[in-house]
């Protein structure tokens, strides 16, 4: 099992349990993406109460049930939306459908989590954003890269804490493994999954919005490739972009598809953040040649030069706090704002770079 499905996601001992069992009750319907473990991982263990599971797929319900013995199978979507016990919807579709279910769950009174990336277009984006605005309630947006990983959560409380001053660049690196025979057939199609930077690319913008204290940021370049599977014209297997934020802080990410098959983890994720007094090296998933699985910190300022494991000690906190804003109408997990413009950003980098790509 790659990491990725495995450590990093897998159920934390050391979360803190925000609400007592029962006060918030969540269910999961579709389950297009792994990542819906790691999402209901997060929020059983910060105290949610998972009642329903739907999907249409028999397959994906029965290993989903295996994990989650308590679960109930809903017989439809419908009977989770008009179910008043259920606070939250839990999700992880096909990427170009993830809008539009969030839509139905909004309006039916309940808040909606779902996996990266929430849309695949900036027509959805408005349509979300407005829906959100109109019901009142939250779409919420699993950027595990930052949300479910030690190291980069860590990362973002030393920034707060101000241990490297003010933040004025950011540079992310983030292969994963192809794993092709492996992929559902939407994988390699860009209309379904968006293109690479506006899925891949959003973890990485809303580090950058995060750690360097941005609202906005603007795109100076982007690039997206098919490099080497001409049989999958669909997919693009490598992209670049470049970002100025609001603030004058820059940013540098890499993405691909390139994971080479000897290495021991899906990704050797990386982030390098400057500050005006010290910088943060990341090593997210392992330690190459030395230790997996991993989430390293390297920091370095005017009092301290040291390395910091970090795997399996945060508890992963926004989950418990995602919990009691969607119960108390708080934004302290992340703002509406903010998991919208990480979104908008990284479109906004695909259609610049799929402009490119398009020229003659």
């Amino acid at each position: 099992m790659d990491i990725k499905d495995g450590a990093n996601y897998a159920p934390s001992a050391e979360a803190e349990k925000v609400v007592a069992p029962g006060e918030f009750i969540f269910a999961c319907a579709f389950l297009d993406h792994g990542h819906i473990y790691g999402q209901t991982n997060g929020l059983r263990d910060a105290g949610g109460t998972l009642k329903y599971v739907y999907d249409p797929d028999p397959d994906r319900i029965a290993r989903f049930v295996e994990t989650y013995p308590e679960v109930k199978v809903a017989e439809s979507f419908a009977q989770i939306l008009e179910d008043p016990e259920i606070r939250l919807v839990n999700s992880a579709a096909i990427p170009d459908l993830r809008c539009d279910i969030g839509i139905q769950v909004m309006r039916a009174g309940k808040d909606y989590f779902t996996d990266k990336s929430p849309f695949t277009s900036l027509e959805q984006l408005h349509r979300a954003r407005d829906v959100a605005a109109e019901t009142g309630q939250k779409y919420a947006v699993y950027y595990a890269e930052r949300l479910h990983n030690d190291a980069a959560w860590q990362a973002g409380e030393l920034i707060r804490q101000g241990t490297i001053g003010r933040v004025i660049q950011v540079l992310n690196l983030a292969p994963h493994r192809l794993a092709k025979a492996t992929r559902p057939a939407w994988f390699f199609e860009k209309d379904r999954y968006g293109g690479i930077l506006t899925d891949i690319g959003s973890h990485q913008v809303e580090q950058f919005l995060t750690y360097a204290g941005c609202s906005s940021a603007s795109v100076n370049f982007a690039r997206v490739e098919n490099f080497s599977h001409p049989d999958k014209p669909g997919l693009e297997d490598f992209g670049e972009l470049s970002l100025t934020g609001d603030n004058g802080a820059s940013f540098y990410s890499r993405v691909d598809w390139y994971t080479p098959e000897g290495q021991s983890t899906w990704g050797d994720g990386r982030s390098f953040i400057v500050g005006t007094e010290g910088s943060i090296e990341l090593r997210k998933y392992l330690d190459v040649a030395r230790e997996a699985p991993s989430s390293r910190l390297f920091l370095v300022n005017r009092e301290t030069e040291q390395e910091i494991e970090c795997l399996g000690r945060t508890g992963f906190p926004f989950f418990g706090q995602l919990i009691l804003d969607c119960l108390h109408r708080t934004e302290n997990a992340m703002t509406q704002a903010h998991s919208f413009a990480a979104a908008q950003i990284s479109m906004q980098a695909q259609m610049l770079a799929d402009t490119q790509t398009e020229a003659p």
